[in-house]
C-alpha cells in the first residue's frame, strides 16, 4: 500500500518517490493492460502513458491512496477506450495498389445475387437469437453494449452468442462449398 507521505511527495514532483511508487505498481497495472491488448509492447506502451497521465492528474488533484491501483487501471482503461475509438474511427488500412479488381471483383450480379441466396439462407438456419445477434451486430453495425440492451442481455452474454452464431453459420456455409 503506498503511504500518505509519498503520495505527497509524489504530488510535489519527487522523482524518486514517483519512481518507487512506480515499481510499486507497475506489476499489477501491467497485467492489468496486457489482459486487455494481448501484446507485450503495446501493453508497456499503455503502461508508461497510464503513469504519465496518472501523475500529471495526481499532481492537479488528491487521489485517495487505497484506491490508488483502481486509480491506474481506470486512467488505464479511458487510454484503452480512446485508442480503440480512434482505431474504430480510422478503420483499416487499404492498399489500393495491391488489390487485384479481377480477383475481389464479382463476375456477374447473378452470382453477387446467388451469394447474397447462400448467405440469407444460411443465416435462416440459425436460431432465432442468434440470427438477430448476427443481424445487430455484423448486418447493422451495433455495438456490444447497444445489442445487449436491445435483446435485454448482459454484454458478455451477446459476445458469446455472436461468437457461437458465427461459428454455426461458418459450419453451415461449408455445406454450401
Amino acid at each position: 500500500m503506498i503511504e500518505e507521505e509519498k503520495l505527497k511527495k509524489a504530488h510535489d514532483g519527487d522523482l524518486k518517490t514517483i519512481e518507487e511508487i512506480c515499481t510499486l505498481t507497475w506489476e499489477p497495472v501491467y497485467r492489468f493492460i496486457y489482459y486487455k491488448v494481448q501484446n507485450r509492447e503495446e501493453a508497456e506502451d499503455i503502461t508508461q502513458e497510464t503513469y504519465v497521465k496518472a501523475f500529471s492528474y495526481l499532481q492537479k488533484h488528491d487521489v485517495k491512496i487505497e484506491k490508488y491501483i483502481g486509480f491506474l487501471k481506470t486512467t488505464a482503461l479511458n487510454i484503452l477506450r480512446d485508442r480503440w475509438r480512434k482505431k474504430k474511427r480510422r478503420g483499416s488500412n487499404v492498399n489500393f495498389e495491391e488489390i487485384n479488381p479481377i480477383e475481389t471483383a464479382v463476375d456477374d450480379a447473378a452470382q453477387a445475387s446467388a451469394e447474397r441466396t447462400v448467405i440469407r439462407e444460411a443465416l435462416n438456419k440459425l436460431n432465432e437469437e442468434q440470427r438477430t445477434v448476427i443481424e445487430l451486430r455484423i448486418l447493422k453495425g451495433y455495438s456490444v453494449n447497444e445489442t445487449a440492451k436491445i435483446l435485454n442481455k448482459k454484454e458478455g452474454s451477446v459476445r458469446v452468442l455472436q461468437y457461437r452464431a458465427l461459428q454455426n453459420l461458418a459450419e453451415i456455409l461449408k455445406t454450401y462449398d
